[in-house]
């Protein structure tokens, strides 16, 4: 709340008063433990899976291409049943950083604009939100990869 005083300072007296009453307390403590633990468990799943897929005898690089194919195909059916979107308001980033909240990123958009047909809605608007992402890493990635080879 300091920090909201800080900004409001330009502002009248009553108007401060009043949007310093009405602000929610911030309960960051509790946000960060419930992104730990849902993250974590998000994490120990994937593990799991992987470790599941190695016993079958599968290579390293196999499985954890494996695992995130089906964390990946996990997170969109949650999505698709509207259960992501409840973990991610009660996990906030715990369940936004894994691989399933990628997933996340990319099928809600679909679903919210399905109803404007595969090209303009679906096709056009999947990857609103993860497209950005994508283009930076991508960007980001290749010239970390040019400074490492001219290094």
């Amino acid at each position: 709340k300091n920090v909201y005083r800080d900004i409001l300072k330009s502002f009248p007296k009553e108007y401060q008063d009043y949007i310093y009453t009405i602000s929610p307390n911030s309960k960051i403590v509790i946000n960060v433990l419930h992104a730990f633990w849902v993250g974590g468990t998000i994490c120990v799943v994937g593990q799991f899976i992987t470790n599941l897929i190695e016993k079958t005898g599968a290579s390293k690089e196999i499985s954890s291409g494996v695992t995130t194919l089906i964390m990946i195909l996990i997170g969109a059916i949650l999505t698709g049943l509207n259960v992501y979107h409840k973990i991610t308001k009660f996990a906030g980033a715990g369940s936004i950083v894994p691989i399933t909240g990628f997933a996340n990123s990319i099928v809600a958009p679909a679903i919210e604009y399905k109803n404007d047909g595969y090209v303009m809605g679906v096709g056009a608007k999947m990857f609103s939100i993860a497209g950005p992402v994508l283009v930076y890493g991508i960007t980001s990635s290749v010239i970390a990869g040019i400074i490492y080879y001219l290094i």
